[in-house]
């Protein structure tokens, strides 16, 4: 074979390139996403229940909520249970303290007094943005949601009435067409649960919430806004003011408990 040959055949087959290294294998991303989502949907049950325990009482202002009791209680891991306090005390709940941890929200009375103006402030704007008349679709939408409280209410069912009652104020709101308004109702009106607790397991403020439920309905039927208004300021009251009772009494006692005996005090 000549030189010419051997450089023909080299034109022709030019030497192989050499082989790339194999890039290393990705872990599966999948079972990950998975356990997050899995991790996100515990920890959003978790709050749910935590949050009817405060608002019905259940659990107290300044309670502590520990991670390790919350692990053992609902089975969950300590990144979840730190999951569910953190969102706790995001919705205004639960409030953390150096040297002590996660407590139940507390409130003063002026911070009491002062989320109540708030709400009445949203609540009333509200009520004076729903257009007359009121689609008739969407009042027998709040008759059906106000029909499932009064059947929650009659059964004693308090976790259904708290779930219904905040449905009802979702739907209502909702008429004045405004999302960002109602978007904040619904934060205030979650800020304030901790409050409510002191109100909602006594029947007749429930009776009175249901009785006002109704007259709100009647006087969207007839167009009545300046009613209507008033409702709203109205329907706030009861659950701010046994909030700041409970809160006085408490005062009392304390003060009572401190107070050095006089000479003239009998047993």
């Amino acid at each position: 074979m000549n030189d010419d040959t051997l450089t023909t055949e080299r034109s022709t087959n030019p030497p192989s390139p050499p082989t790339a290294r194999a890039a290393p294998a990705r872990k599966p991303r999948r079972a990950a996403a998975v356990r997050d989502r899995h991790a996100d949907e515990t920890a959003r049950q978790v709050v749910a229940e935590l949050e009817e325990q405060i608002v019905l009482g259940t659990l107290s202002p300044r309670e502590r909520l520990v991670e390790d009791d919350l692990c053992g209680r609902f089975s969950i891991k300590r990144h979840v249970a730190r999951q569910v306090l953190a969102e706790l005390e995001r919705r205004g709940l639960v409030e953390r303290r150096r040297h002590v941890g996660a407590l139940v929200k507390s409130f003063t009375m002026s911070e009491v007094a002062e989320l109540y103006a708030l709400r009445a402030l949203l609540e009333t704007d509200a009520a004076s943005r729903i257009a007359f008349p009121v689609e008739s679709e969407k009042l027998a939408a709040l008759e059906a949601i106000q029909a499932e409280h009064d059947a929650a209410a009659d059964a004693g069912d308090l976790r259904r009435v708290f779930r219904v009652n905040m449905a009802f104020h979702h739907a209502f709101f909702a008429l004045a067409g405004n999302e960002v308004l109602t978007g904040a109702i619904r934060e205030y009106e979650r800020r304030t649960h901790a409050i409510r607790s002191v109100s909602i397991v006594f029947p007749q403020y429930l009776e009175k919430s249901r009785a006002e439920h109704h007259q709100m309905i009647e006087a969207l039927r007839h167009g009545e806004r300046d009613r209507l208004i008033e409702l709203c300021r109205q329907h706030l009251l009861p659950s701010r003011d046994a909030y700041l009772e409970a809160h006085h009494r408490r005062e009392l006692a304390a003060a009572a408990g401190r107070r050095p005996a006089s000479p003239g005090d009998t047993e």
